[in-house]
């Protein structure tokens, strides 16, 4: 599935991969992805995206770094983000570091909405997109168990879960309802192959 996935064609950066990582709320997907970050082990070729939000990281689990809305609004003008969206009151971004790790070959992972899907799939020639998702009851525990929503907020969480017809088709799709080890390993098979892709699309 992946070899589909991963297109070749005429795009501005094409040497590296982009991976985009989507799914529901309380899927797990940071915690997915730190699994990645943890197996691999800094190892050369993979670049995992630190974000900037406009949300304390006290209160989260994702380590990205924290701008206020001004300052966000400020480094937008000023050209420093690659990708940047909206989502549930907050603002995110994507450095512009990532192009450069890009263009050097790398395998770039980062958490994004799937909004922004169409603009990452036009600025990187080779993109994937990685579904993380999970049972409609692990999503609930999950989401009441961070006590960062209310119970309103969690059913329209719930609800933005199910399949939408936005949801990419070609996604890469991975169950994370079970043990976190099974759905990782799962998720690093697929950014090794995205690496071997990458330096086979470096010599074309």
């Amino acid at each position: 599935m992946i070899e589909r996935a991963l297109n070749p064609a005429s795009a501005p950066l094409r040497n590296g991969v982009f991976v985009a990582v989507v799914g529901p709320s309380g899927a797990g997907k940071d915690t997915i992805i730190d699994f990645a970050r943890a197996e691999l082990n800094e190892q050369p070729g993979y670049h995992f995206v630190r974000r900037v939000v406009t949300r304390p990281s006290s209160i989260d689990a994702e380590d990205h770094e924290t701008l206020s809305e001004e300052q966000f609004l400020v480094a937008k003008r000023a050209g420093e983000f690659s990708h940047f969206w909206e989502a549930h009151g907050l603002h995110y971004g994507l450095p512009k570091s990532v192009d450069d790790e890009i263009e050097r070959g790398a395998v770039a992972i980062a958490n994004v909405s799937r909004g922004v899907l169409p603009a990452l799939r036009t600025a990187y020639a080779n993109f994937i997109v990685v579904h993380i998702t999970a049972s409609h009851e692990v999503l609930a525990k999950r989401l009441a168990s961070r006590g960062r929503e209310d119970a309103a907020e969690i059913q329209r969480r719930l609800t933005r879960a199910a399949p939408n017809p936005c949801d990419p088709a070609d996604a890469i799709m991975i169950d994370n309802s079970g043990a976190v080890s099974d759905a990782g390993n799962e998720f690093v098979a697929v950014l090794k192959k995205s690496a071997a892709f990458a330096a086979i699309s470096e010599q074309i």
